[in-house]
């Protein structure tokens, strides 16, 4: 349980999270007058420690955003996702994972009044969206940086959330699968491209464009 006077002041605190029969690692950052939280799907073979993820959080914790980083495997399943690769695609068991983060977040007092959002990085992205239409009264908005929507291709039309496609322009096959996907989502939704970025936005400047539109939009919908 999250103390209510944690909302008073600036949060940093490591987080254990019930999901099933499983707990979850995750860090739990909540700047004074949060009004939205944003929890992080990271990609195949990431975690919380995702340097790329922990900026995009640092700048939405910036402006005003509380933010989840949160592993969605367990050490042992990391373990045995990096000889077999058995997890790291099971997209259905991250969102049953982020369904539960979620419903979490909700029963803790501090968190509560909090709007929630997803923050999905590639495959990450498509888990975020199944558990978006999983929970639409729930889920306020959704960002995908490089993401696979087309994981979540049969749950696009449930997506009642605006989600916000961000995608380099030199990652043409990505780019592809998410333009094909904007067309199946709702009409608040939109596809940004990042000029001369690539998949994992190692540009100078690109990842400092995903954290800030990814900022604009939670603050937008999330308040």
């Amino acid at each position: 349980m999250i103390p209510h006077t944690h909302l008073t002041e600036v949060l940093s605190t490591p987080v254990v999270v019930p999901a099933g029969d499983i707990r979850l690692a995750g860090d739990l950052t909540v700047p004074e007058g949060a009004k939205g939280l944003v929890v992080f799907a990271h990609g195949s073979g990431s975690s919380r420690r995702s340097v790329r993820n922990r900026r995009v959080a640092k700048t939405l914790n910036d402006r005003g955003l509380a933010t989840l980083l949160i592993d969605l495997l367990t050490s042992g399943e990391e373990e045995i996702d990096q000889r077999t690769r058995q997890y790291r695609f099971d997209i259905p068991l991250l969102a049953d994972r982020l369904v539960d983060i979620a419903r979490w977040a909700i029963e803790q007092p501090a968190l509560a009044t909090l709007h929630l959002g997803y923050f999905g990085a590639s495959t990450g992205g498509g888990a975020a969206l199944i558990a978006a239409a999983r929970q639409p009264d729930r889920i306020g908005a959704v960002v995908s940086r490089g993401g696979r929507p087309d994981l979540a291709a049969a749950f696009l039309d449930k997506v009642r959330a605006p989600v916000l496609l961000i995608v380099g322009g030199n990652d043409p096959q990505v780019l592809e699968l998410n333009e094909q996907a904007l067309r199946g989502l709702n009409a608040r939704s939109k596809l940004s491209v990042v000029p001369g970025a690539t998949h994992l936005f190692e540009e100078p400047g690109s990842l400092e464009s995903v954290a800030d539109q990814a900022a604009d939009w939670f603050k937008r919908y999330l308040g």
